[in-house]
């Protein structure tokens, strides 16, 4: 009795999860956003230039081909086999399964065991970038760290998973705190590997009390010896010290960061190299004075370079501005309110670069 009433509600399941999903809105935009994904990963740029000078239907069935060519050579030697034959299986059957003849029934089935291999690996993998992603998590700082005469705040968020941006603040001693936002070349696992990788040599190195400048060649030098061949990362450190009116600073490869006073903002001037990118490289030492309620925003570039469904870039000029229109609000909500405009001119469009932002204002106060 109980075997017939789990067969009975096992299939209840699955329709009232469809009748669920239909009720969903905008199910064609899911859709359209789906195979622009698809499309985008699996298309390379010259593919993606051809199809960019076919008329519509020469171009729509390029597409159909490209896609399902490049991923049917992506599959496993034996999937593709076994999805070749349940193919040609399916082709064969001249009748359905009441004439005896199963040749469909059979090929339906290699074609849904591909399948299933196919979500069974992504679902390992997803599995697995969730767990990276809840240690990334884990090593994030508490969102406003206490300096005395200072206030931070700091945010980081993925593209993936998974992320390569490097958002961190470090109490070296009593009298010496730290704040570091770093961008990896590339993002995901990769990515995310070297963060942690740069994370972890940014601790260790720092408990040697350096300068910023010898910070950055030690930094740079363990890249070097260390890394892959062309993967680099920048990396903004601002050091501070309670009570304070000066931070000083290094920046290896970053946009420059905002300085924000009265309403007025001035780009810094460019740091040295990214870290690992040249050998033996030095790095100039950088400091602002600030006033009480000036403050520095070091921003990732996936800030300046989100695209909205254009195409188009948010771009530096937009955060300036805008830095100057909201300069007077608590620092919380200025970090808010850059995240609210980015994402407004986001919209519908994928997030193609991990976003990180580092603010730090001079309060004046302990």
């Amino acid at each position: 009795m109980e075997e017939n009433t789990a067969r009975k509600k096992a299939p209840d399941g699955v329709f009232r999860t469809l009748r669920e999903d239909l009720r969903q809105g905008d199910l064609g935009g899911s859709v359209r956003r789906d195979f622009t994904d698809l499309r985008d990963f699996m298309l390379d740029e010259e593919r993606k230039k051809d199809l960019r000078s076919m008329g519509w239907l020469r171009r729509w069935f390029s597409t159909g081909w490209w896609l399902i060519k490049t991923a049917f050579l992506k599959l496993t030697p034996a999937r593709r086999l076994i999805l070749v034959a349940g193919i040609i299986l399916a082709f064969l059957s001249r009748s359905g399964p009441a004439s005896g003849d199963n040749t469909g029934l059979v090929g339906m089935l290699c074609v849904l065991f591909v399948l299933m291999l196919e979500l069974k690996d992504k679902l390992v993998a997803r599995d697995e970038l969730q767990a990276g992603h809840a240690v990334q998590e884990a090593l994030l700082p508490q969102r406003s760290p206490h300096v005395p005469g200072w206030e931070i705040w700091i945010f980081t968020r993925s593209a993936n998973d998974v992320g390569g941006d490097l958002i961190d603040f470090i109490t070296i001693s009593e009298r010496h705190y730290a704040a570091v936002l770093g961008d990896v070349a590339g993002k995901g696992l990769r990515a995310a590997l070297l963060m942690a990788k740069l994370q972890a040599t940014v601790r260790a190195v720092i408990a040697e009390f350096l300068s910023p400048g010898e910070l950055g060649r030690q930094l740079n030098d363990i890249f070097c010896r260390d890394s892959l061949r062309s993967i680099f990362a920048s990396l903004v450190y601002i050091e501070l010290r309670p009570g304070a009116d000066t931070v000083r600073l290094l920046n290896a490869g970053h946009l420059p960061p905002a300085v924000v006073r009265k309403g007025a903002v001035e780009v810094m001037p460019k740091g040295g190299a990214a870290l690992g990118l040249i050998p033996g490289s030095t790095f100039p030492e950088q400091s602002v004075k600030l006033g009480e309620g000036d403050f520095v925003c070091v921003y990732s570039d996936g800030l300046t370079e989100a695209q909205n469904p254009a195409g188009q870039f948010y771009g530096d000029r937009a955060v300036l501005e805008l830095l100057e229109q909201i300069a007077g609000l608590p620092l919380e909500q200025i970090g808010e309110r850059l995240l609210a405009e980015v994402d407004r001119f986001i919209g519908e469009a994928k997030r193609h670069d991990d976003l990180s932002l580092l603010l730090v204002r001079r309060t004046g106060r302990s």
